[in-house]
């Protein structure tokens, strides 16, 4: 077994260090969330804090790590009758991404059940975690279904499997934790809502302490145990500390002005529900323990807030996390109670490390410890001072802009847009747009299983036996089950899509300040995908040619940045923007040949610049239309005089043409519509969602 890096020994991270201390102490407050940027150590210090965590006495034998001393009574492998106790150090289990439903909360074998009537139950994941801690890279990118089933567990301490009528219960209690990096995509606000604290992670811009990183990792890398050695020290001492906070915890008393302060912090923030109280009341009171007093004071409640309530406060999808300290401060002292504490964050002098800690504060190792530098007498925070913002300009104002282009304009106000779907099945990762086969969702049919089954259909097994009773000897009122009877459901539910938009950036887009309208559309389109997971790209056109100012990616924040920012002006290559999309979709038609592509064009229809740009793009459209690509074009000519460009590049496209104003989801009464790609185009005109009318090309209506 590896070394694993000493958690003491990790330069800086405060927030998150002292984040995974506190759920060492409590498990009850929920978990963490790390957010941050790729190579900032945060599956280092989650690794590392499996170390400190003190070890477990398990009943010998159990698959499912049941206390002696309190066993589950639904235990599959019990009861435990005053079965022996082992004691050994807590698990650290780690979740891939790629993990399926079986293998986190474990696999009923429904052959065996069926046959035999026996509930052979091979545990998963979170059995192995129970007691211990559950660690998941990456969590953004796990699929929707296993972060639903991980939280719940969670929550509720226990994992439930159910299948045709077998089911298995047993308990599940374990750390949380979970990493991201936000540029490649967000967690839905339901999902972040069930973490207890989120903290954002970011690399110092202080040559000293990225000096001292990369010291500790050379040193460790070249003799991972005597580094750790070095710090067995500072190892040993923080997990008495822990032991301490843990066993102080059920001593600390949360008084009603502390409990009134979090109240009213909350109420401020307008966070929804209630869930964001009890969190902030369990972290309140693990940092009370932590800092080695019996009682809840101001600065534990205003440090449980900057950990437990960022991440609620969003509203959407761009919102990035954050917390206005200064309207927080204010609340804390507007209702400050007599026993609220002093709320001076003064340092606590009576904490168990001699340091104290008002708030809790997690022992310093920054560049400390018995290889560090000495530290700067100046005692500067090492996070960089953040620029005073600019105001935003108002919609279709104008920002900045560099010679010879025209300035970016803010969007429009996002509004709710109708759904646009991919015709056919497909069989892509889950999601919320178009029809596809799926592990989950309505049952349509059966199939022989293709290894090991999963979703049985009962009915058609059944049917499947039952010619063969007689022969296979039947006797009781059992049904004899063999396993070329057994069938496996097949289901249809929603995938995710990749959604790429080709935008019209030139300089007929920006007359009448038409580009505050078409941003607002696309910032829709964005939210829209953002809910039914799909995967988005940007490509945009302009003077001479067209650019991948985004590639596919699942990050919709990334998307709506880089669209905001988007200057107009020059010529309309169309044609350019067209190829473009047809190569970015070509190169991830072979990264992810499951995930159905739709395009998405915003433009007028114009095409101007070098011979013939008509036909040009008229010739790249019927390209894409012909690989059978699906494909929407978002009309953005206004005005009373309308040419009608953007309905005949639909037509070359053999998609659907619609307007700015049909867009919306409440402007018409049709709120769904497929949109009609290459492979939807059979069978009699006008006999699909959309179809194509006898003047014109189809429109989503």
């Amino acid at each position: 077994m590896s070394t694993p890096f000493p958690f003491t020994a990790v330069v800086g991270m405060d927030d998150l260090r002292l984040a995974l201390l506190l759920n060492a102490v409590s498990p009850a407050v929920g978990g963490v969330l790390v957010r941050g940027e790729k190579g900032t150590a945060k599956s280092t210090a989650v690794r590392a804090l499996s170390a400190l965590m003190p070890e477990v006495t398990a009943v010998a034998g159990c698959r499912f790590s049941c206390d002696p001393a309190a066993p589950d009574p639904h235990c599959p492998d019990g009861p435990h009758e005053s079965a022996p106790g082992v004691s050994r150090p807590a698990r650290m289990v780690e979740l891939p991404v790629g993990a399926s439903e079986d293998r986190l909360v474990g696999a009923l074998d429904i052959e065996r059940a069926l046959s035999e009537g026996v509930k052979a139950f091979e545990p998963g994941l979170l059995a192995d975690a129970h007691r211990g801690v559950l660690y998941v890279d990456e969590v953004n990118l796990l699929h929707d279904h296993l972060v639903d089933l991980l939280l719940d567990a969670a929550a509720m301490g226990a994992s439930y499997v159910e299948r045709e009528g077998v089911s298995v219960r047993h308990a599940a209690r374990f750390l949380l934790v979970g990493t991201m990096n936000p540029e490649e995509g967000e967690l839905r606000p339901q999902l972040l809502d069930r973490f207890g604290l989120t903290v954002e992670v970011a690399a110092s811009r202080e040559p000293e302490l990225r000096v001292e990183v990369v010291r500790r990792r050379l040193a460790y890398d070249d003799d991972p145990a005597g580094f750790a050695a070095r710090w067995a020290g500072e190892e040993s001492a923080l997990r008495e500390r822990i032991a301490a906070a843990r066993s102080l915890l059920p001593e600390v008393q949360l008084g009603d002005a502390a409990l009134l302060q979090i109240a009213a912090t909350c109420a401020a923030f307008e966070v929804d529900g209630m869930r964001a109280d009890i969190v902030m009341a369990r972290t309140a009171t693990a940092l009370a323990a932590w800092a080695g007093r019996t009682d809840v004071r101001a600065e534990d409640v205003r440090q449980a807030a900057l950990l437990a309530l960022p991440h609620r406060r969003r509203r959407n999808p761009f919102d990035a996390p954050g917390l206005d300290e200064e309207k927080l401060d204010d609340t804390l002292e507007e209702f400050a109670g007599e026993d609220g504490g002093d709320g001076d964050n003064n340092p606590d002098p009576d904490g168990p490390d001699g340091s104290g800690g008002g708030g809790g504060r997690p022992p310093e190792s920054g560049p400390e410890g018995p290889d560090a530098p000495e530290r700067d007498a100046s005692g500067q925070d090492d996070t960089p001072e953040r620029p005073e913002p600019r105001p935003e300009p108002e919609a279709g104002q104008p920002q900045r802009a560099g010679a010879g282009e025209q300035s970016a304009v803010q969007a429009a106000e996002p509004f709710r847009t109708k759904m646009l779907s991919v015709p056919g099945l497909g069989e892509g990762a889950a999601g919320r747009r178009s029809r596809a086969r799926t592990e989950h969702g309505r049952t349509t049919g059966s199939r022989r299983p293709r290894g090991a089954l999963t979703k049985l259909h009962l009915a058609a097994t059944v049917q499947a036996a039952a010619p063969h009773q007689r022969a296979r000897g039947r006797s009781g009122p059992g049904l004899v089950v063999r396993r070329d009877d057994l069938r496996q459901a097949t289901r249809e539910g929603r995938e995710g899509n990749l959604v790429l938009f080709v935008v019209d950036a030139s300089g007929s887009m920006a007359a009448r300040q038409r580009m505050s309208a078409v941003k607002g559309a696309v910032l829709s389109l964005l939210l829209d995908a953002y809910q039914r997971r799909d995967k988005v790209g940007l490509v945009t056109f302009r003077g001479k040619d067209a650019a991948v100012a985004l590639p596919p990616t699942s990050s919709v924040d990334a998307a709506a940045a880089r669209l905001e920012s988007l200057p107009t002006g020059g010529r309309t290559p169309l044609a350019a923007g067209l190829l473009k999309a047809h190569d970015v979709l070509r190169v991830e038609r072979m990264r992810d040949p499951a995930r159905r592509p739709l395009l998405v064009v915003v433009t007028d229809g114009r095409a101007t610049g070098g011979p013939d740009p008509v036909a040009l793009a008229s010739r790249a459209a019927r390209l894409l239309a012909a690989e059978g690509t699906a494909s929407v074009v978002v009309d953005c000519e206004s005005g009373p005089v309308r040419l009608g460009l953007a309905g005949t590049l639909a037509t070359d496209l053999e998609g659907a043409a619609v307007t700015l104003d049909e867009l919306r989801a409440d402007s018409i009464a049709g709120l769904v519509r497929d949109v009609q790609g290459a492979q939807g185009a059979q069978g009699a005109p006008g006999a699909a969602h959309g179809a194509r009318g006898t003047n014109g090309p189809r429109r989503a209506a």
